[in-house]
């Protein structure tokens, strides 16, 4: 029996929550919150994404293997997002409120509220893929979920990322106020987003269940020559999204020296990424036709990334001036045409490698499958930026708290600064442009031909 529009609609929302909501403000907004509004140095910045993601390491899997096991009158996946959405909101609002508490205090706040919040977004995101797998077994339908999914994401980070300045505005005072309001709002739309997703989809099928808890499924992914080469790629795809999510706010901040207003459009870092954000958003709906069009997952996977290294090498001569704006805006939005294309298709090629562990095993570990997708998104968009401050700190950014007046502060020497642009301007782009020529290697090595 196929799925009705609202059922499509409903899990577009469990991604509108967590991909276009937590997510994007945790990619793009964090690094430069976390060193310019709530205090904490540069080397404090890195340090807390890197644990953060070695603690995902451990619970991903974990979570994965977790929720094959949960038996439920609601399903398999779906009670953890029914019951995980409101944990989700809260821990996101406590995440964007500065407490007023000494850089010792910040620090331990910071970083236990952030592991917290790795913590419930893995609760929620690991069933949330893994429900991919059990809500049908057509492998179109399956393509059409996945882009659904993709679309949510960026409608819902389109409007996120357009809003944030102007939701700013209105709610005025401090920098700190305004983020922490705007975490309850945001937080609150995230919970009621993550609950209409879990009690609008439904479970199909079954998995083929292993009861007893076993080591071997884990050891079985790294036999798994599909799973391998797709969770690189995925990695690979993040660390792509994740330098320029993570450095957005500081080359608005310090290559154009400050938010660009034309004609009334305030463009700052998350009105900049916006553009970018529609573009996903529509060909990501698109994607499903152009990979019949090509003939595979992995020909219009390879064509996106292709696209991505060519845009993203583009963006590195434009001259690093506000009157540039426009042109800048375009090459994003050419880059976000590759983005929109691939993105849809790694969740659906993760549905293709848990079938094909289904074959092979003789037992179900869609969860775990899943798991691995959503740990190389944390793991990538994180390091990404985690990376970010870390090199900007050998270039002379420096940041911290005034023990006068508990503020953020940020010094950079003169000397410095054209240091500090340079290399801003180099993680947009020859970074990513990297990473996209990686993802075209690993895609010749993946084995499946779907």
């Amino acid at each position: 029996m196929a799925a009705k529009l609202s059922e499509k609609i409903g899990y577009a929302l469990g991604d509108a929550a967590a991909g276009g909501i937590t997510w994007k403000v945790m990619s793009i907004a964090f690094p430069l919150f976390f060193t310019n509004v709530f205090g904490l140095t540069v080397a404090d910045t890195a340090a807390l994404m890197l644990v953060a993601r070695l603690f995902d390491v451990v619970t991903d899997p974990l979570m994965g293997a977790l929720a094959d096991r949960t038996q439920s009158r609601w399903g398999t996946y779906r009670p953890w997002l029914i019951f995980g959405a409101v944990p989700l909101g809260v821990i996101f609002a406590l995440l964007l409120y500065t407490p007023d508490l000494g850089p010792v205090g910040l620090r331990v706040y910071a970083y236990t509220l952030y592991l917290l919040m790795m913590v419930a977004y893995t609760a929620v995101n690991v069933p949330y893929g893994s429900l991919l797998g059990v809500m049908t077994a057509d492998d179109n339908e399956k393509n059409e979920f996945s882009s659904y999914r993709m679309v949510g994401a960026y409608a819902m980070g389109f409007i996120t990322l357009l809003s944030f300045p102007y939701l700013q505005k209105m709610v005025g005072g401090s920098d700190q106020h305004q983020y922490a309001v705007l975490g309850v709002i945001l937080g609150a739309l995230a919970a009621l987003g993550t609950l209409a997703c879990g009690l609008m989809t439904k479970e199909r099928l079954k998995p083929v269940r292993a009861e007893k808890f076993s080591l071997k499924p884990f050891g079985d992914l790294f036999r798994n020559k599909p799973w391998i080469y797709l969770t690189l790629v995925g990695i690979c795809t993040n660390f792509f999204n994740g330098f320029r999510y993570a450095v957005a706010g500081y080359m608005i901040e310090y290559c154009l020296h400050g938010d660009v207003t034309v004609s009334g459009l305030i463009i700052n870092y998350t009105v900049f990424m916006t553009f970018g954000e529609v573009t996903c958003m529509i060909f990501g709906g698109l994607s499903p036709k152009f990979t019949k069009w090509v003939g595979s997952k992995r020909k219009a996977f390879s064509w996106a990334a292709i696209i991505c290294a060519v845009t993203s090498a583009s963006f590195f001569l434009i001259p690093m001036d506000p009157a540039w704006i426009w042109v800048m805006v375009a090459v994003v939005i050419l880059t976000s045409v590759g983005v929109g294309l691939y993105s849809p298709l790694l969740w659906s090629m993760y549905a293709d490698v848990a079938d094909y562990a289904t074959e092979k095993n003789g037992t179900s570990s869609t969860g775990l499958i899943f798991s691995s997708g959503t740990m190389a998104q944390k793991f990538g968009s994180a390091v990404s930026g985690s990376l970010v401050a870390l090199f900007l700190g050998f270039v002379g950014f420096i940041s911290g708290t005034d023990p006068a007046t508990g503020e953020a502060i940020v010094t950079i020497a003169e000397a410095d600064m054209p240091a500090v642009q340079e290399m801003i301007w180099a993680i947009f782009s020859l970074f990513p442009t990297v990473m996209a020529l990686v993802i075209l290697l690993l895609l010749k090595l993946y084995p499946i031909k779907k």
